[in-house]
């Protein structure tokens, strides 16, 4: 061994060993969705809906009784 070349392994070393350890570190990405992001509401209305028409009825069948 060369008594000068000591002082610089010791740099390239550390270098590489740098090099190696960021090459290995994961990489994460936010990336936006291509389709827009749709949400149901059918179930909400359709309930909403079904509650009117039930309180119409009840209504309607106490103003106007049937039998």
């Amino acid at each position: 061994m060369r008594p000068g070349s000591s002082h610089l392994r010791r740099p390239l070393a550390a270098l590489l060993a740098g090099s190696v350890a960021a090459a290995c570190t994961p990489k994460v990405e936010v990336v936006a969705p291509k389709e827009p992001i749709t949400i149901n509401l059918n179930i909400k209305l359709d309930a909403d809906v079904r509650l009117r028409v039930e309180k119409e009825a009840t209504n309607d069948v106490r103003n106007k009784p049937i039998f």
